[in-house]
């Protein structure tokens, strides 16, 4: 009897362990499962660490302290794959600002150890090595970690994937000269780290953009991010103007051009229904003995301007900005998706001469001349006066640009045979803070 009281106990106990195990496995199953646990849990954001450099950034702007060199040092540019989708969302903060209650050209630039976004040795398939002068002989790139920050605003956080999010299904394209092609190189390696990005498609075609037998090399180029359907392609357009071959009877090959300051491009009348934004610029070009090196002859209303006011460069240019903006103005009332935006001058710093009489840009130290723009403004007038009242949009880059006479590629270039280029800027660099802008205003 008792041999039969124990078994049964054993049993009893037996089954109600059993019962403990299989709800305790449950609670377990059911805890793991439940997304309310990762609210108890600290994310791995919040144990990053300061960024290695931040120590040393000292001397930035008059009362900081950042030495004129920082360590050779490009491992924090960012391994952006574009292709590679992340749950970013926008900042609400900042997508909270309207981007045309914002004065962007207003502000100071700021020490930032977490730039450049790329580095200026690995962006080989975007970056031309005339700029890029992390291939060069100079010693010195403090420059590359620097920021605008503006002045009552917050500037969006720029990174590919945020960017192509935002132009997804869309055609971003820049028009202009060497400058709108250092943006468009710029741009191209922000969006992708820098990295080769083999899934990049070269869509040049699409476009005309093809090199021509004999030619250097084609007008432009044009790319396809094919995850987001997003395109960014260069028009070398360096005045802007419609250009039509002016011959000499039967001889096929033209003797100048006819430049036609009130047309716009014909790249522009052919492709502006496939673009959603566009950034143009002109300038450096107006000049003569651009002029006579191109053989353009201005023309203005189908004839040429012979000795009127228009003969006068300035006047020319006015004309053109003026033509452009209004053509552009009547396609955007047709199509108010498409964004516009005009690029103000991109400085250029020569001291004692000009580029071909022993002009010079030696400087070397991040922001000896300040830090911040107070300006309302622009300090290009000729394109803010251009765009006023219509619904082009203007890209004010000029005076913040003005601060960093030290970026330029100076005597560093290796074909540079004695001469100093300080109009175009090393890359990373200032136009880099160009494309922030604009990521900002789109």
């Amino acid at each position: 009897m008792k041999g039969a009281n124990w078994h049964k106990l054993t049993k009893t106990r037996l089954s109600f362990t059993v019962i403990i195990l299989l709800i305790a496995i449950f609670i377990i199953c059911a805890w793991e499962r439940n997304p309310l646990i990762t609210s108890f849990g600290l994310s791995s954001d919040q144990f990053k660490s300061i960024p290695k450099d931040f120590a040393n950034l000292q001397e930035s702007v008059p009362g900081s302290k950042l030495p004129s060199k920082v360590p050779d040092d490009t491992s924090e540019a960012p391994d952006i794959d574009p292709n590679e989708w992340t749950n970013e969302s926008e900042d609400d903060e900042v997508r909270e600002n309207d981007p045309e209650e914002c004065n962007y050209a207003k502000g100071k630039w700021v020490p930032d150890a977490r730039r450049p976004f790329y580095s200026g040795s690995e962006c080989k398939r975007w970056l031309s090595e005339m700029w890029a002068c992390r291939l060069m002989q100079r010693p010195d790139f403090s420059f590359e970690k620097f920021r605008w920050q503006p002045q009552n605003c917050q500037m969006p956080s720029f990174t590919g994937p945020r960017f192509l999010k935002r132009m997804q299904h869309k055609t971003l394209a820049f028009v202009g000269d060497s400058l709108g092609r250092q943006q468009f190189q710029s741009m191209m390696c922000m969006i992708t780290g820098g990295k080769p990005a083999p899934q990049v498609q070269d869509v040049g075609w699409e476009f005309g953009l093809v090199k021509a037998r004999g030619a250097v090399r084609p007008d432009g180029w044009a790319y396809r991010f094919p995850r987001t359907n997003t395109t960014v392609l260069f028009y070398w357009s360096a005045s802007l103007c419609e250009l039509q071959p002016l011959l000499n009877g039967s001889d096929p090959k033209p003797v100048s051009y006819a430049l036609h300051l009130d047309r716009p491009v014909t790249f522009l009348k052919k492709y502006l229904d496939r673009f959603h934004v566009l950034v143009l610029n002109t300038g450096h070009h107006w000049n003569r003995g651009k002029f006579q090196g191109n053989h353009w002859e201005l023309h203005a209303y189908g004839k040429p301007v012979g000795d009127s006011k228009l003969s006068d460069l300035s006047n020319a240019k006015n004309l053109t900005l003026h033509s452009i903006v209004s053509w552009l103005n009547s396609q955007i009332v047709k199509n108010p998706n498409l964004k516009v935006f005009l690029r103000t001058l991109s400085p250029r710093h020569f001291v004692n001469g000009d580029w071909n009489t022993g002009g010079s840009c030696d400087n070397t130290v991040p922001l000896r001349g300040g830090s911040e723009v107070s300006l309302e403004k622009s300090s290009d007038p000729v394109v803010q006066q251009a765009v006023n009242g219509s619904l082009v949009r203007l890209l004010d880059i000029t005076a913040l640009s003005q601060l960093r006479d030290e970026c330029h590629i100076s005597k560093y270039s290796k074909s540079s045979n004695g001469v100093h280029d300080c109009l175009h800027w090393c890359l990373p660099g200032v136009p880099d803070t160009w494309n922030e802008i604009l990521f900002a205003r789109i």
